[in-house]
C-alpha cells in the first residue's frame, strides 16, 4: 500500500466516521475514535452492500458513501452493546 492509498484511506474514514457520528446522534468517538469507526464501515459498509448485490460505482464519493453506511451499521451495534 502507497501513501496516496494510506492517506485516501485515512480521509474516507474520517468523514464516513464524522458523517456516521452525526447520523447516530451523539454516537461519536472523537477524531481519532471517528477514523477508525470509518475505516472499519468501510470494511462492513462494502461487505454488506456486495451481500445485498448493491453497487455503488467506483470512486471517492461511491467509497464514502459504502462507509458511512458500513459506520452507522457498526455505531448501531456498539449502541446496543453499551446498553
Amino acid at each position: 500500500m502507497g501513501i496516496e492509498s494510506l492517506i485516501v484511506l485515512l480521509i474516507v474514514g474520517l468523514i464516513a466516521g464524522w458523517l456516521a457520528g452525526q447520523i447516530m446522534k451523539g454516537a461519536g468517538f472523537g477524531l481519532v475514535g471517528n477514523i477508525i469507526v470509518g475505516i472499519v464501515g468501510a470494511f462492513i459498509g462494502t461487505f454488506v452492500l456486495n451481500a445485498l448485490g448493491v453497487t455503488l460505482g467506483g470512486g471517492i464519493i461511491g467509497a464514502i458513501i459504502s462507509a458511512v453506511i458500513g459506520a452507522v451499521i457498526l455505531l448501531f451495534i456498539v449502541g446496543l452493546v453499551k446498553r
